[in-house]
């Protein structure tokens, strides 16, 4: 009885450990509440948009001011990257209808190294973005591979030159950190969260 007990005991504590105190159960549910309860600075990336020069991706979100609800794709997926395109303009909508496009902006970013300029700004077109919506890539590998890593998104290739991949939506702060994870079909909740990181300056 007693070695069993000690078993029980032994149990528990190892459950807490990996369970952060039974606050989570997956690894998915652990990074997210690490994120949650210490923001992840982004790691140096130099980023183009669908139009214009190259620029880090801190100085773009520094220098825009807002907070950003983000997202990864690549501008051939016709799965999750449709829905997500969807969500996003959707939020657009909203965004614009409670008159927040000055405290929120949305970034796609893709992760196909065959994703140039003129595919993002046609991708763009075909979503009808507007101005609070941009599409972004990162061209060197190691800084795309580093900034996926930081972000935990998984790509794996894919018949047919597609990628399966892991997909949530991205609170970044205007100080360039990474606060809060929220699955893409959570609208509301990335649009509430993206509104108190930027009214507290990145605390959501």
């Amino acid at each position: 009885m007693a070695a069993l007990l000690l078993i029980v005991v032994l149990a528990m504590a190892a459950a807490w450990r990996i369970t952060d105190g039974f606050r989570v159960v997956t690894t998915e549910d652990a990074r997210r509440l690490s994120i949650r309860e210490h923001p992840r600075q982004l790691p140096d990336a130099t980023i183009t948009y669908e139009s214009g020069p190259p620029l880090p991706l801190a100085q773009a979100l520094r220098e825009d001011g807002r907070a950003t609800i983000a997202v990864f794709f690549y501008a051939r997926c016709n799965s999750v990257c449709s829905v997500m395109g969807t969500e996003f303009q959707q939020l657009q909508d909203t965004i614009r209808t409670r008159g927040l496009e000055s405290k929120i902006r949305l970034l796609s970013i893709s992760f196909d190294a065959t994703d140039g300029q003129p595919e993002l700004a046609a991708y763009a077109k075909r979503m009808h973005a507007q101005s609070g919506w941009r599409f972004a890539r990162v061209t060197d590998a190691l800084q795309r591979n580093s900034l996926l890593d930081a972000f935990g998104i998984t790509v794996i290739p894919a018949p047919m030159g597609e990628f399966q991949h892991n997909a949530a939506f991205h609170i970044l702060s205007p100080d360039g950190r990474l606060v809060r994870i929220v699955d893409y079909d959570q609208p509301e909740a990335a649009l509430a969260h993206a509104l108190a990181a930027a009214q507290k300056g990145g605390a959501s």
